[in-house]
C-alpha cells in the first residue's frame, strides 16, 4: 500500500485498540490533555520505526517535514519526546493486546536466540561512561568479534511473533536468560549451540516445565532421530529472520541512549512496531513476516 494509506491504517488500528483497552477510562486522570492526541504520537512512533527512523529526533523531523497535514498539532520536538516517553505503559498494553490476538494456544514451542547490542566502538570502550555499572564485554560468534555492551535475548513462538525480550550485560551466560523468561515458555524451547546445558541445568529447566532442545556439538552423541533434528533446526532458523528484521529495519543493535530507562523505552517501541507490522500482514492475508509488501510506495 502507499505510505499515506499505511499511516492512516496504523492510526485507525491504534485508535481502535485504545478504545478497546481503555473502554470508558481516561488515560490521564488529571492535568490538561496534550495538543497532539496520544494515538497520533503512537502512530508516529510505529510508522517511524518501521521506516527506519529510529530516533525521537528523526521521527519528529520526518513527520513534521512530510506529514504536517496529517499531524497539524505536532508541536516541538521536546514535547513530542516527553509525551512519547510518558506513554511507555500504554504501548506495552497495546503490544500485550496484539500478542493475545496473534498467539496460538496450541503452540507450545518457543525459540530463543541472542544478538549483540554494542554501546560503542571496541577501542573506545575503556573510556565510555555510559552504562558503566551494567554493561560488559562479550563475544559475538556470528561476527567473530569481541564487543562492549549488552546482549539481547529474544523469545518468539513458532510463527515468528515476539513473545519476550530481555537485555543483559554481554558477559552474562546466555542460559541465564532462559530462567528470566521462563514464564513465557509453555513447554518446548529451541535454541542454538550456545544454549547447550549440562545435566544439572537441564534438570532445573525440566523442574520449570521447560524441555530445551539444541543442536549438539560434533563431539557429542545425539540419540535423537535425524528427521526430528532436521525439523527442529528448520523451525529454529525462523528466529534468525526476526533478529535480521530487528537489526536491519528497526536498528535494535544501536543503543542511542545514555541510561537504562531510555534504552528500555527505545527497545519497547521497536518490539511494538514489529508486532504491529506482523498483525497488519495477517489482516491483509500476507506472509506474517514479509514486511516489504506492506509499503510499496515510499
Amino acid at each position: 500500500m502507499a505510505i499515506d494509506k499505511f499511516i492512516i491504517t496504523i492510526f485507525c488500528l491504534v485508535v481502535d485498540m485504545l478504545d478497546e483497552i481503555l473502554k470508558d477510562k481516561k488515560l490521564r486522570q488529571r492535568g490538561p490533555a496534550p495538543k497532539l492526541h496520544d494515538a497520533y504520537v503512537i502512530t508516529m512512533e510505529i510508522v517511524g520505526e518501521f521506516l527506519g527512523y529510529d530516533t525521537d529526533k528523526g521521527i519528529h523531523q520526518y513527520f513534521k517535514t512530510h506529514w504536517i497535514h496529517f499531524f497539524p498539532n505536532i508541536g516541538d520536538r521536546t514535547a513530542f519526546v516527553r509525551q512519547a516517553a510518558n506513554l511507555w505503559n500504554i504501548k506495552q498494553v497495546i503490544r500485550d493486546y496484539l500478542l493475545k490476538i496473534l498467539s496460538n494456544d496450541a503452540d507450545m514451542t518457543r525459540i530463543i536466540d541472542g544478538f549483540p547490542i554494542p554501546i560503542c566502538n571496541f577501542k573506545r570502550a575503556h573510556f565510555s561512561k555510559n552504562f558503566k555499572e551494567i554493561a560488559g564485554y562479550g563475544f559475538c560468534a556470528a561476527k567473530n568479534q569481541t564487543y562492549y555492551g549488552f546482549r539481547g535475548h529474544l523469545l518468539i513462538n513458532s510463527e515468528g511473533t515476539i513473545v519476550d525480550l530481555t537485555v543483559a550485560a554481554a558477559n552474562i551466560d546466555e542460559r541465564e536468560a532462559i530462567f528470566e523468561m521462563s514464564s513465557s515458555i509453555p513447554k518446548d524451547l529451541l535454541g542454538d549451540k550456545g544454549y547447550i546445558c549440562n545435566e544439572v541445568k537441564k534438570e532445573e529447566l525440566l523442574n520449570e516445565g521447560i524441555n530445551l532442545q539444541t543442536p549438539l556439538k560434533s563431539n557429542m552423541q545425539d540419540d535423537r532421530s535425524p528427521i526430528v533434528v532436521k525439523e527442529m533446526n528448520k523451525t529454529r532458523r525462523l528466529i534468525e529472520t526476526v533478529i535480521g528484521q530487528l537489526s536491519e529495519r528497526f536498528n535494535i543493535e544501536k543503543v542511542r541512549a545514555r541510561d537504562q530507562w531510555h534504552l528500555t523505552i527505545r527497545i519497547g517501541r521497536k518490539i511494538l512496531a514489529h508486532t504491529m507490522a506482523k498483525f497488519l500482514n495477517k489482516l491483509m492475508g500476507h506472509n506474517d513476516l514479509q514486511f516489504d509488501r506492506l509499503v510499496t510506495v515510499l
